[in-house]
């Protein structure tokens, strides 16, 4: 598997466990997911994934 690929699984993984577990009962209404919908939990939850992809990055490029 590339270095790229496993990245972005994690980024994936940690926010949507972030988003699902920790965030979304405490959320407005509109920001939580409904299954099956489109809705504007899927954009929150999307960029809590971008955030983390980010972060892990940055964290990445830092290290020697």
């Amino acid at each position: 598997m590339s270095r790229r690929l496993l990245k972005q699984f994690a980024a994936v993984l940690i926010g949507n466990l972030l988003y699902f577990v920790v965030l979304m009962p405490h959320l407005p209404p509109a920001a939580r997911h409904t299954p099956y919908h489109l809705d504007w939990g899927l954009l929150v939850d999307l960029w809590i994934c971008l955030v983390i992809y980010g972060l892990i990055e940055l964290i990445l490029r830092r290290k020697p």
